[in-house]
């Protein structure tokens, strides 16, 4: 990203020129997935499937936009008023109509789902925001933080009431940490860590009870594994896997987007091999039913469309 004095985190990503976007939906049932929409122009990232169930939403130039999944595929920008440009770190509250999103300025913002005012949720200037999940009972945002101006820090789980307020620091673990995200019965957060990594880099798929407490590991890995996502009913579960070695999650390389069974996620029930990285699956994508989920891959020219391989 470009550094801008404005926006802190950077400018909003951009195609390489002759790559695509390549946004896709998975279904659990057969293990298959199939393109939906691509872009040559605009880079589209983390997919949020749209409380109605016939869209989904993703940010792509610094806006969120309406991706619709009826078959005509129009994609509509999504309006706000005093947002800054956004990130790829925005999360659903859908019994409430809210969408919470982390903006380049480092700050939460809170906003209708059909766009409108927005209402910004964190203050404090001298930390970056990165929002991953919101309770069951949107009551309580749960973000990464990071001092401003220093990306060599290790990210801090950290949760604010959705209203706004004091930030606090539950015990989480030693060592970086991303992606927080509530399960569906708001008893655990979901993350990856490096608390368990035996090399710099080496993230690995936990959870941790939501009131704060000792990491407990779900499967060990040599890769390093990012974003898990439980589905609405917590059956399963999907989480991006980076080449062993990795260090952070970054863009344009060979990943695997995993789907896997919350009993027992050492099993892969099905793998989707995709040059992509960051944006593939930063947020949760599930649909409300818990059947299908969505990411995106970025093609360069001449690629093979994304596809399954072998679990």
């Amino acid at each position: 990203m470009t550094s801008d004095p404005q926006w802190p985190l950077g400018l909003p990503r951009a195609l390489a020129p002759g790559q695509r976007t390549q946004v896709l939906v998975a279904d659990v049932a057969t293990g298959s997935a199939h393109v939906v929409h691509t872009e040559e122009s605009l880079l589209l990232e983390a997919p949020n499937w749209a409380p109605d169930a016939d869209a989904l939403l993703l940010n792509g130039g610094g806006h969120l936009w309406r991706l619709g999944l009826d078959g005509a595929g129009s994609l509509d920008r999504i309006r706000f008023e005093g947002l800054p440009p956004i990130n790829n770190d925005h999360v659903v509250d859908a019994a409430r109509g809210l969408v919470y999103l982390s903006a380049n300025d480092g700050h939460i913002y809170s906003g209708p789902l059909a766009g409108g005012r927005v209402r910004r949720v964190t203050h404090d200037n001298t930390r970056y925001h990165f929002l991953h999940g919101v309770s069951p009972d949107g009551g309580t945002l749960a973000f990464v933080e990071l001092p401003v101006g220093d990306f060599s820090a290790a990210g801090r789980l950290a949760l604010v009431a959705a209203g706004g307020g004091a930030t606090r620091y539950p015990a989480a673990g030693e060592g970086h940490l991303d992606g927080p995200e509530y399960s569906p019965d708001g008893a655990w957060l979901y993350v990856n860590t490096e608390h368990f990594g035996r090399r710099a880099g080496h993230a690995q798929l936990a959870r941790i009870p939501a009131a704060g407490g000792r990491p407990e590991h779900l499967v060990p890995s040599e890769t390093v594994d990012w974003f898990p996502h439980l589905s609405p009913d917590g059956r399963h579960a999907t989480y991006v896997a980076f080449p062993p070695g990795t260090l952070g999650h970054p863009a344009d390389l060979q990943v695997e987007v995993r789907l896997v069974a919350t009993t027992d996620w050492s099993r892969v029930l099905a793998r989707f091999a995709v040059f992509g990285g960051q944006g593939t699956l930063n947020v949760n994508s599930w649909s409300p039913d818990g059947r299908q989920f969505a990411f995106v891959a970025y093609p360069m020219p001449d690629a093979v469309d994304a596809g399954p391989s072998a679990p």
